[in-house]
């Protein structure tokens, strides 16, 4: 947070910085006072109490240069698109100013979008509210452990996932609002995060690392290519020698062949860490057919490095 909230400042203030970034005296001067000190963008002081506008932090000097810099590059490369190949592109000084204008217009054009879509959000947000609140509800969600049943909508459920839909259209489920569908895969807290996720599109970091295997397999088993998308791309962000083979393990069940491979990929990188760990001696017996895989893959990258000279 602290980061991004020191560019925010660096962006809101950069315009002011204009016509002091394009002397080389005031550059000069920049360069000399990169010690530490009090800086007028990036200060917690009130704004009243900062130092003057020509009084900057090393960070914030080599922040604004680099953005400078980049803005000019972006008007070169545009030039170029929209000019003659043989036309040479004008030339174009690292410290002027002059693309600032164009930084300005999609400021604006990007704090309008953002607005935009957090009225969006707040306006979808009505079906959380429905769920939360039990509004309307229709359907009865039992989990696996013999928890209480999560009342949801079944209109909701049906424009999610097909197996819903085709479940719900079943003659069995044709009837009073009491039905209730019984996923036995999923625990209590598991099917809370999977109905989260239907409703609102997205999930807590926190209760995905603690579901996301069990939610994956829900996607996969109920058809909810988003929710497969958005657990495999945590589960790839994540991925590390202690959880490998539980990833390797799902991606099997689940068929997913990238997944899977990434994941064989890591093992063989990282072989004797991982298949003389304990999660391994666990592993093994109950996944033989991956442990001949494991095997296969590792003896083929040899041949290939041993071939290649590596």
């Amino acid at each position: 947070m602290e980061f991004h909230h020191h560019h925010h400042l660096l962006l809101q203030n950069l315009f002011n910085l204009c016509p002091l970034l394009s002397s080389s005296a005031a550059l000069l001067f920049f360069r000399k006072r990169k010690k530490k000190m009090d800086c007028s963008i990036c200060s917690s002081m009130p704004f009243i109490l900062r130092p003057p506008r020509n009084t900057i932090c090393g960070t914030c000097y080599e922040g604004a240069r680099n953005v400078i810099t980049l803005m000019n590059k972006l008007e070169i490369d545009h030039h170029c698109k929209s000019t003659d190949k043989a036309t040479p592109a004008p030339s174009s000084s690292p410290n002027s100013c002059k693309p600032l204008g164009n930084l300005s217009k999609w400021m604006t054009s990007m704090k309008e979008i953002e607005e935009d879509l957090n009225k969006k959000i707040s306006f979808l947000s009505g079906l959380i509210v429905a769920f939360r609140d039990q509004i309307h509800t229709d359907i009865q969600l039992k989990p696996g452990n013999d928890g209480p049943s999560i009342p949801a909508h079944g209109a909701l459920l049906a424009a999610r996932s097909e197996i819903f839909r085709n479940m719900l259209d079943s003659d069995g489920c044709k009837a009073p609002p009491s039905d209730t569908i019984t996923l036995s895969e999923l625990n209590t807290e598991e099917l809370e995060s999977l109905l989260e996720f239907l409703y609102s599109g997205n999930l807590g970091w926190d209760k995905l690392e603690k579901h996301v295997y069990s939610l994956f397999l829900a996607a996969d088993k109920y058809e909810i290519p988003y929710l497969q998308d958005f657990c495999e791309r945590y589960m790839l962000s994540s991925l590390n020698a202690s959880n490998v083979l539980e990833i390797l393990e799902i991606s099997d069940v689940c068929s997913n062949k990238a997944l899977k491979e990434i994941a064989l990929n890591f093992i063989i990188r990282n072989m004797e860490d991982i298949v003389f760990s304990p999660k391994y001696e666990v592993f093994a017996p109950k996944n033989p057919h991956l442990g001949l895989q494991i095997t296969r893959a590792f003896l083929m990258d040899a041949k290939t490095k041993r071939i290649n000279g590596v």
